[in-house]
């Protein structure tokens, strides 16, 4: 028992063993069959996926190669657009090239042609020339022979001449030098006395030239000559507040300047009187201020006088000072400064008396210089002459005798004192200075448009001057210019021709002489114009 069953024992064990053997060895194979059905599952998933990134691929590499070839194109396009457009460029280049050289061809044939003419012109000429060469060698020949006669007939002549006047030739020659030297000391002696006539003409026209070069180089402004000074005003309304409460502000104003005050009806403004130019002028800026200012009453108007007097007595002393550094003179006494500023304030005759003595000292240098003589003296006294202009409606007397009483108070040159005295002849002049003084007086005042009064003989001599040279026959247009120095005639080119253009100078310039006055000279300048005139169609 125990055998068998040590037997069945053994028996099923080995069974146990197989089954466990046999059920390993199939879960092997299941095992391995399900590995290799999950490892083909992969290789199919992996296959397709393959197969999808090439589709992917291909499918790209289309869509690549599709937007290459439309770069490509569009690329070829531009390229073909830029190279037809750059034939055009070039082919437009060379056209106008073409064009250019067919000009410039067209020119050279122009050219060749006008220089073949002129080169036919040219033989021409040449031609001529020798056909006049040889004219001109055949006449030397026939005047050689007309030589030769007429110096045989020139022997035969002074043989018969020695034969019937009975003298050789010698003789007759002594008796001619004999009596052309009795004509030639005729003639010296006249020749000697024209230019003993001719220099003092001379003379007088370098004088005259001296003084018209004087006036050329010297200009002034002028003012206006009045008594009265007008003041502009914002509104009637003004004139009330300058008459003021019972005009108490009118006659305060009229007290502390000694001005007269105008209002009558003229709109807007007031009119000041006063024969005292520097008082004048004190009112005029005293009332300006007042209107600006707005205040105005006794006080204010006696405050705002002061005021304003010390600055016109400051603004005169400055004109002297200006009016001497001008003209260069230097070492004035300073009352004689103050003095020579109130001028600026006085006219004589419309014209300003500090500019007119300011020009008459600018003059005199000028005219000193010219002579060569130091112009000093003319310069300071030219600047002093009517110094006493400045004082002669204060003080009795003329201005001559206070302008050297002031001199002399304030120790002028003696030289300068004379030309003050002599500048109206009221005494002979004895100096160079004071003769200098003279013209150039003479020349300030009556200058054209100096003064009012010569200002319209001015106007009738230029009217005159124009007439006389219209007067002759051939004359179409005349000018008077540079003040009446000069009077340019235009004349009719085909009734005057230019040689009579020369006399009919001569003759206008003699007609001036005898029917007009004048200072200096006049230029007679006579035009003679021709003109052609076409029009291009």
């Amino acid at each position: 028992m125990t055998g068998i069953g040590l037997l069945l024992s053994a028996i099923s064990g080995g069974a146990a063993a197989g089954i466990a053997i046999a059920t390993a060895i199939v879960g092997a194979a299941a095992g391995f069959f399900a590995y290799r059905m999950y490892s083909m599952s992969k290789i199919g998933n992996a296959k397709r996926e393959a197969a999808r990134l090439i589709e992917e691929a291909n499918k790209e590499a289309k869509d690549i190669r599709k937007d290459g070839l439309i770069d490509a194109k569009e690329q070829m396009n531009r390229m073909r657009d830029d190279f037809e457009k750059e034939t055009k460029e070039r082919k437009q280049d060379w056209q106008r090239t073409e064009n250019r050289l067919a000009q410039k061809e067209a020119a050279l044939d122009k050219k060749e042609d006008v220089i073949d003419k002129k080169s036919a012109s040219l033989d021409k000429k040449i031609e001529d020339a020798e056909k006049a060469q040889k004219q001109i060698d055949e006449t030397k020949e026939r005047l050689k022979s007309i030589e030769e006669e007429l110096g045989h007939s020139k022997e035969l002549m002074q043989k018969e001449l020695e034969r019937v006047s009975g003298m050789t030739k010698e003789e007759a020659s002594q008796e001619l030098k004999s009596a052309l030297l009795e004509g030639v000391k005729k003639d010296a002696a006249q020749e000697a006395k024209n230019i003993i006539a001719e220099s003092k003409e001379n003379a007088a026209k370098e004088a005259k030239n001296i003084i018209s070069q004087a006036i050329q180089r010297c200009a002034a402004d002028h003012a206006t000559e009045n008594t009265v000074s007008v003041v502009a005003l914002p509104n009637d309304e003004m004139k009330g507040r300058i008459i003021g409460r019972m005009g108490r502000n009118i006659r305060a104003l009229e007290s502390a300047t000694g001005v007269d005050l105008i209002i009558d009806d003229t709109p807007d403004v007031i009119t000041l009187s006063s024969f005292d130019p520097v008082r004048r002028e004190v009112a005029r800026l005293t009332l300006e201020k007042l209107i600006t200012d707005g205040r105005i009453h006794p006080a204010r108007i006696e405050e705002m006088v002061d005021k304003i007097r010390r600055e016109v007595e400051a603004g005169i002393k400055e004109a002297g000072e200006e009016a001497a550094f001008e003209v260069g003179v230097h070492g004035l006494h300073p009352e004689i400064v103050k003095i020579l500023g109130r001028l600026k304030y006085r006219t004589s005759y419309g014209q300003n008396v500090l500019k007119h003595s300011i020009e008459v000292a600018s003059l005199a240098s000028i005219m000193a210089a010219e002579l060569g003589i130091d112009p000093k003296i003319a310069r300071r006294a030219g600047l002093l002459h009517d110094i006493g202009k400045a004082v002669d409606h204060e003080l009795d007397g003329t201005h001559i005798q206070l302008g050297v009483d002031i001199a002399k108070k304030y120790r002028e040159n003696n030289d300068v004192v004379h030309a003050i005295a002599a500048h109206h002849n009221d005494i002979e002049p004895t100096t160079i200075d004071a003769v200098i003084v003279q013209a150039a007086d003479a020349i300030s005042s009556a200058r054209p448009g100096a003064r009012r009064e010569s200002l319209e003989n001015y106007v009738k001599r230029i009217e005159k001057l124009e007439e006389i040279a219209k007067s002759f026959d051939g004359v179409d247009q005349t000018f008077a210019v540079q003040a009446g120095r000069e009077i340019r005639v235009m004349v009719k080119p085909e009734k005057i021709n230019d040689a009579k253009t020369v006399f009919l100078a001569k003759e206008i310039a003699e007609k001036l002489e005898n029917e007009l006055q004048y200072p200096g000279q006049i230029k007679v300048n006579v035009i003679r114009e021709v003109r052609s005139v076409e029009f291009a169609k």
